[in-house]
């Protein structure tokens, strides 16, 4: 007899466990009241403000100030920026966020040599400077499929549930009172069942051989399960406030179905990285798991990258995304894959080296934002 994946996870979860998180029933906040939630209105899944008004989160992503360090333009940092960060984001960041449109600041890390780890989140008093709506990545899990040095935790272990709490007890209790935090992010691209070249050493998370037979997609649920309910329970002890944007998957690599049934009942939204077809993937995991869906990462660029030189963002894709996103009732927000200022490993940005605009790209993606800011005003 055939075993389906629900009766997989329903011996795991528990079936009103499964039926409740598909649903999209509630969502993970304690104390929801005055800070940002999650709500569904006339079939529509909206973030929704601490004053209570819809949101479509319009981020921009990788806003790092090393950006400006660099010998030849190490002159600007220091003499209009003092050598302060927050003065940077004050009087350059914030006010051009602004400016585009955007309402959001998607997530601050930045690429710094490739296939090595991001650059350093914000401090709290640099999100402050911001004044506006934020996401911050939780590193639980250092997974990410660019990342070539890190080794897989073992979830059951003790040291895992250290690991866990220590990440929440260092961020969250911090975070935790900060209402313009929309909510936290875990692994950027997971590789729970894929690999890429540079990570084949370590393999993935998870064999995807196993998925094979009923005992290894079973094997395969539990695991997942005790990564999001160990990390959840770690936030919530910490901050039952904010929402849990979750693992941000990469929408091409294979995910399991196991690994995001384990989710539901543990996120609030389903976050995904995307560069080739978004529309068509949100739309298909809004309308198997019935949660919210957010673009987390993705942009418009070249393919295949030229080996040398700067690769523009795509104005025109970046409108178009938006568009069909409108369309797709579940979804509550894109974050544009920036970066706010380009680097020589990213190679683009919305800025370059000297804080000159491209203005061309720059026009569309303002005036995509300008539209949909004016579609939420009238859904209001």
């Amino acid at each position: 007899m055939s075993v389906t994946r629900r009766q997989v996870l329903s011996s795991v979860l528990g079936l009103s466990a499964v039926a409740d998180a598909a649903a999209g029933s509630r969502t993970t906040q304690a104390s929801p009241a005055g800070f940002f939630t999650l709500d569904r209105r006339d079939e529509r899944w909206w973030l929704v403000t601490p004053q209570g008004q819809p949101f479509f989160s319009l981020g921009l992503n990788h806003i790092d100030p090393a950006s400006l360090h660099y010998p030849e333009n190490i002159h600007i940092w220091r003499e209009k920026y003092g050598g302060s960060t927050v003065r940077w984001i004050q009087e350059s960041v914030a006010p051009n966020l602004n400016r585009w449109g955007f309402n959001t600041v998607g997530w601050v890390q930045e690429v710094t040599v490739r296939k090595w780890r991001h650059s350093r989140p914000f401090t709290n008093d640099e999100y402050r400077a911001l004044g506006m709506p934020f996401c911050h990545l939780l590193p639980f899990m250092e997974s990410h499929q660019w990342e070539q040095h890190t080794r897989h935790f073992d979830f059951r272990s003790r040291e895992w549930e250290e690991w866990a709490e220590y990440v929440a007890r260092s961020h969250c209790a911090e975070l935790s009172e900060d209402r313009n935090l929309i909510g936290y992010f875990y692994s950027d691209c997971p590789t729970w069942t894929h690999e890429r070249p540079e990570n084949a050493w370590r393999g993935p998370i998870f064999d995807p051989e196993l998925l094979g037979s009923p005992a290894g997609r079973r094997e395969l649920a539990e695991l997942a399960l005790r990564y999001y309910r160990t990390t959840h329970d770690a936030v919530r002890r910490h901050d039952p406030r904010h929402l849990i944007l979750g693992d941000r998957y990469e929408a091409n690599a294979p995910l399991a179905m196991e690994v995001v049934e384990a989710a539901l009942g543990y996120v609030d939204v389903l976050s995904f990285q995307d560069f080739r077809s978004p529309g068509q993937h949100l739309s298909q995991w809004h309308s198997k798991t019935g949660k919210p869906v957010l673009l987390a990462d993705a942009a418009g660029i070249e393919r295949p990258a030229p080996v040398e030189g700067f690769v523009p963002n795509n104005g025109r894709w970046y409108a178009d995304v938006l568009e069909e996103l409108r369309r797709n009732p579940g979804c509550v927000g894109f974050h544009l894959c920036g970066a706010y200022q380009r680097n020589k490993a990213r190679r683009r940005g919305l800025l370059d080296e000297l804080e000159r605009p491209d203005e061309a790209q720059l026009a569309l993606i303002a005036e995509a934002n300008r539209q949909t800011s004016q579609w939420v005003r009238d859904q209001s």
